[in-house]
């Protein structure tokens, strides 16, 4: 039996459109953002209408990845992003999730770019709502900013600051600061910035660096991967490419 060419084309674009709506992934990225290096840019930056945002990361967005390094976007055009359904989220989005794009802007612009292209990519697992409450309560769990303030540690040492001959008893000790990761315009390793957050997390993280009008590479984004559920952090299977040098700024905001 022969199946007429029009039934056959409308089956493969039902087929077609099933993939795109359910698309599978196999982990998400959870990215947070740095304001000082969104802004010290050629291109610099414009507060939202709410105003400055505070001098912490922000949310970037939460994408679904494919373990190959591909990614789904753009998944369901039959479900735009609707501002009523996450009423009661937007005060903390407002705060957490703050667009920093030009020209200001409440913030409905940049949600609905992410909800639209990242998403409805996962809508098989997380709703409009649960997909931004997700990526709030992620931003919760994970203090960045804190994480590498608190890198800092507190040494205690022996010394002998006089060279005078010591009894086997004696002994002078003295405390050794090593300041903590500090968004104060300064440099710091790439290495250390990983070790820190690893450190205060349990897992590496990806950086991406951009640079400013100077052309120094500094701390923009960091990448942490979360498993499909979009409940617990993983081991990422692969980090996005890396264009940071061995030492980074860290502006101020």
């Amino acid at each position: 039996m022969k199946i007429p060419v029009a039934s056959l084309c409308a089956l493969f674009l039902i087929f077609y459109v099933s993939i795109s709506t359910g698309q599978d992934f196999d982990f998400f990225y959870f990215v947070q953002q740095w304001p000082g290096s969104y802004c010290d840019t050629k291109q610099s930056c414009c507060y939202p209408t709410t105003g400055k945002p505070e001098a912490d990361f922000s949310i970037h967005g939460l994408w679904p990845n494919y373990n190959d390094g591909s990614y789904p976007s753009d998944c369901d055009p039959d479900n735009p992003f609707d501002s009523s359904k996450i009423s009661n989220l937007i005060p903390k989005m407002q705060s957490d999730w703050p667009t920093l794009a030009c020209p200001s802007g409440n913030g409905l612009k940049f949600w609905k770019h992410e909800w639209e292209k990242h998403g409805t990519c996962s809508e098989s697992v997380l709703d409009h709502h649960a997909y931004f409450e997700t990526a709030l309560k992620l931003k919760d769990q994970l203090n960045l900013l804190q994480i590498l303030k608190s890198s800092g540690n507190k040494h205690t040492s022996s010394s002998n600051p006089s060279n005078t001959i010591l009894r086997p008893d004696d002994a002078y000790f003295i405390d050794i600061m090593i300041p903590g990761i500090e968004p104060d315009g300064g440099f710091y390793g790439l290495k250390s910035i990983k070790e820190a957050i690893k450190e205060g997390t349990g897992y590496t993280p990806g950086i991406e660096c951009n640079v400013d009008e100077s052309r120094n590479s500094q701390l923009y984004q960091i990448y942490m991967c979360v498993d499909s559920s979009g409940t617990s952090l993983i081991n990422c299977p692969l980090f996005p490419r890396n264009r940071c040098s061995s030492q980074i700024e860290f502006p101020s905001f």
